[in-house]
């Protein structure tokens, strides 16, 4: 992780971290400082393979015509922003403003899965900057800590959205698509193709 920077002419532009950070190398560019990620913990990484296995395998069975992009997928937020979510949802209406190389503007829905060296930022920055960039959803998954937050945009501000019966989140940029809380809380979790089953009833 790099030392925030003391002037603005020390901050990083989206193009230079695109220069600076090789391909494939998870890092998010908040606020001008690089943050390269610590490689994933295997919950971390079974965690977000799960979820990403569910929203996938949902947006492509019922044919909504979004998008699910990975970890490794950066959004031009503004100059000296570009998060890389763990996971995000763009609605088919945005698809066009994606390149190969990033997204101008943010996703509709982001999620990040807290480690030990992104908490901070994963409650913080990247709350700010996903807020302040119109992101819709912001999915908040937290292993360590055995917390899991839904936030939802509410006239340009994050509101934590109450579960259904103390579980079940429904969200509503990907129609029709839910999670079980209970799910993500599972050591081991339980089968991803059983709980797509259920998605899809």
């Amino acid at each position: 992780m790099t030392q925030p920077a003391n002037t603005r002419e020390d901050l990083v532009t989206v193009d230079e971290f695109y220069r600076l950070v090789p391909d494939g190398q998870k890092a998010d560019l908040l606020n001008g400082v690089i943050y390269m990620a610590s490689p994933d913990s295997c919950l971390s990484d079974e965690l977000t393979g799960f979820i990403t296995f569910l929203a996938k395998g949902y947006n492509s069975a019922k044919k909504i015509g979004g998008v699910v992009k990975g970890s490794r997928f950066a959004f031009r937020l503004t100059r000296f922003r570009a998060p890389e979510p763990d996971m995000a949802y763009i609605r088919p209406e945005r698809v066009h403003l994606m390149t190969q190389r990033e997204m101008k503007g943010g996703p509709d829905a982001a999620m990040e899965v807290v480690s030990r060296d992104s908490r901070r930022r994963d409650y913080g920055e990247k709350k700010r900057a996903y807020e302040k960039a119109g992101v819709a959803e912001y999915w908040i998954i937290d292993p360590l800590k055995s917390r899991v937050e839904f936030h939802r945009l509410q006239n340009g501000r994050y509101e934590l959205v109450p579960l259904e019966d103390g579980h079940i989140f429904r969200s509503e940029v990907i129609p029709g698509f839910w999670l079980d809380v209970n799910w993500l809380l599972s050591e081991p979790l339980p089968d991803v193709y059983d709980c797509l089953q259920q998605l899809l009833r």
